[in-house]
């Protein structure tokens, strides 16, 4: 028996299944369905066909689900049904595993392969004869957003930084990079620690490595879990009664809810970590409505759009990059309503979905062309990359308003 089929219909989903009605409101808001006729829709190759597999082949237009989760967060009867799914698409594809699928999940080892070579790798995945092997070979689209290297890692900032000279009269926080943060997106990274420090925190960073959740995305649950048990172990050992921090909204679900929702994860190291992690914004929000968030903000004059990812919904933490960012003078943020921004991790990477995921996302790329095509803001960073793409934008996290907005920046 594969691994795969160890996690499939595991109990907090299946629990759910016989809760579904037929009502068709996932059908209705998937973005998917509403761009191609590829995929048949949540509910068909979820709970509807999941009641009749029982070791039956699954259906492979499920492979086209992108586990946005949107499904999830409408159904009225509280049915798991992108939880279904996911653990679905494991089964289907636990004996015909693409060796694209098992290397993009490997970010982690993606971003240390091209740290040293930053400025030759990022050169690189511009040019259009290099991209068309790569997608021959590997299977990642052409045109697909790719992340940009820096030549140096958030760590290898972080122990050059010279020691604090001030007190920090807050106590102390223990900082998640996730890896887009630690090897790609490295300047959010340095601004949340930074706003951090400034409120007054110590800020430890220990080593870690990589969530799994591009692993379970793909299927490879095995793979997956063992990598967020390890990342629990190296978080935990920075002190087991600090709070968690991190700006990768995406690795934060993995920690709060999806390993052991999709995966069946049980283990008390999780649930421990999971519990005491925070999103950064969602930490600075909780701080605001404590009245403890120095509000000293100077003024920006701009309006900027604002799309709250997919993995943030589904952590049901509401808006807080827009509730906090609404305290700076001046600051006028449009909220994008969109359901999503097509990418969903690596979904939007593969040449047979990146037409797909474009289209999903083209309505999200209008909205930040039409409010400010200059700049825009979103809390993950394949979300980041996909906006960047799909409209020239400069794409930042909300961190970095803030960052500014204290006056730690330009």
């Amino acid at each position: 028996m594969s691994t795969a089929l160890e996690f499939a219909g595991h109990e907090l989903a299946r629990a759910s299944l016989d809760h579904c009605v037929k009502c068709t409101i996932c059908e209705t808001q998937c973005p998917v369905v509403a761009v191609t006729p590829l995929f048949s829709g949540p509910k068909f190759v979820g709970p509807q066909a999941e009641r009749f597999r029982n070791g039956l082949p699954v259906d492979h237009s499920l492979d086209y689900c992108s586990s946005c989760g949107t499904c999830t967060l409408v159904c009225p009867q509280g049915v798991k049904i992108a939880e279904l799914n996911s653990q679905a698409r494991a089964v289907m594809k636990a004996d015909h595993m693409p060796l694209r699928d098992r290397i993009i999940g490997q970010t982690t080892l993606m971003g240390k392969v091209m740290t040293p070579v930053a400025p030759i790798a990022n050169f690189a995945l511009g040019v259009g004869p290099v991209r068309a092997i790569v997608e021959g070979v590997i299977g990642i689209h052409r045109k697909a957003p790719m992340p940009r290297a820096s030549s140096q890692t958030f760590m290898g900032w972080f122990k050059k930084r010279s020691p604090r000279t001030t007190p920090a009269p807050r106590g102390k926080l223990v900082f998640f990079h996730g890896c887009a943060g630690g090897y790609f997106e490295v300047e959010t990274s340095k601004q949340s620690v930074e706003v951090l420090e400034h409120l007054g925190y110590e800020v430890i960073v220990p080593k870690q490595g990589c969530c799994g959740l591009a692993m379970q995305s793909n299927g490879l649950y095995k793979e997956a879990s063992a990598a967020v048990l390890k990342l629990c172990d190296d978080l935990r050992a920075a002190g087991e009664d600090l709070t968690v921090i991190s700006a990768s909204g995406s690795c934060t679900g993995m920690l709060k809810h999806e390993a052991h929702e999709i995966m069946g994860v049980d283990k008390e190291s999780l649930h421990d970590v999971g519990a005491r992690v925070k999103d950064i914004m969602e930490f600075l929000l909780d701080l605001h409505e404590a009245g403890e968030l120095p509000t000293d903000f100077e003024p920006i004059d701009l309006t900027v759009p604002y799309h709250a990812p997919c993995q943030l919904k589904g952590q049901g933490m509401g808006l807080p990059a827009v509730e906090v960012l609404k305290l700076v003078p001046g600051l006028t943020v449009v909220e994008s309503g969109k359901a999503c921004c097509g990418i969903a991790g690596t979904y939007g990477l593969k040449k047979e979905k990146f037409e797909v995921a474009q289209a999903v996302g083209k309505p999200l790329f209008e909205f930040v062309k039409e409010t400010n095509p200059q700049l825009a803001l979103c809390d993950t960073e394949t979300c980041r990359w996909q906006l960047r793409k799909g409209t020239g934008a400069r794409v930042d996290h909300p961190i970095a308003i803030i960052h500014r907005a204290y006056r730690l920046s330009a």
